[in-house]
């Protein structure tokens, strides 16, 4: 399938904004499951390549401005070829899987994730992970406003909902206590009819004998055509497409918009 994504970050500053620094990690690259045709970043209109890719894979970009004026706009677009590998994407990047059992402040395990963790089962490594990634679908209810960026897996699990950001990190929590290293990934999907056409979020487990397998458990899926996969961390915290820093003295205010294209129609969505 062919995915063709305009993702828009939009900042605007009162008073504008000095010594503007922006970390950018919104290039997607080929992996055995997608393999990019075209990919540009932009920061108001001026084109930023990658300076370096991380140990974990991620491209990484910077730009800066004694004065940036009152707006900046941040574009990433382009298209991809999906195709179904069943989430499987094998070993990558080159750290040791096992670096990813440790657990974040964000994906702390406490009572709820212990309880969680406990009703998995399954005959192998693979279907315990196919559980699991059952069991957060069930104990979360897909509701926006409900919690934020600092919401943990456990304050989530016990809320009984959340978004794609809360989805990820309780499975990740859960795979971790149960042994399995798991990470969080950050990337698009596509999918009609639903709220979340815009940038999201889901967990990959290292499994022997596989490698890495990817699980989007709002979905209750494996990663596949509908996926585009930007970048992964040990949490959202670490994985953060967009990181700045200014000078003090300004007013932030952020809308984003993106359009995913494919089968030549397009789904929009404005976040302000």
């Amino acid at each position: 399938m062919l995915l063709s994504i305009r993702h828009e970050t939009t900042y605007r500053y009162d008073p504008a904004a000095r010594d503007l620094a922006l970390r950018l990690r919104l290039y997607a690259y080929d992996t055995v499951q997608q393999r990019v045709l075209d990919w540009a970043v932009s920061v108001n209109g001026e084109r930023v390549a990658p300076l370096l890719r991380t140990a974990l894979g991620n491209g990484e970009g910077m730009w800066f401005a004694r004065r940036s004026g009152e707006q900046v706009s941040i574009v990433a677009e382009g298209t991809v070829e999906t195709s179904d590998q069943a989430g499987v994407l094998g070993r990558m990047g080159s750290f040791r899987p096992g670096i990813y059992l440790r657990h974040t402040p964000l994906t702390e395990p406490g009572e709820a994730v212990h309880a969680l963790s406990e009703t998995v089962s399954g005959d192998d490594p693979l279907g315990r992970m196919h559980a699991l990634n059952a069991a957060v679908h069930g104990a979360l209810d897909y509701k926006a406003g409900v919690t934020d960026a600092t919401t943990t897996a456990e304050q989530a699990a016990a809320l009984g909902g959340g978004v794609c950001q809360d989805f990820a990190h309780l499975f990740v929590a859960c795979a971790r206590h149960l042994g399995v290293p798991a990470r969080y990934v950050v990337g698009y999907v596509h999918v009609p009819d639903a709220p979340e056409h815009e940038s999201h979020a889901w967990a990959e487990a290292y499994l022997e004998g596989l490698g890495w397998v990817g699980f989007d458990p709002v979905h209750e899926v494996c990663p596949a055509l509908d996926h585009l996969r930007l970048l992964t961390g040990f949490d959202a915290a670490d994985a953060a497409p967009l990181r700045g820093t200014m000078l003090p003295g300004s007013e932030e205010e952020i809308d984003v918009e993106v359009t995913i294209k494919t089968g030549g129609q397009s789904q929009s969505q404005s976040q302000d």
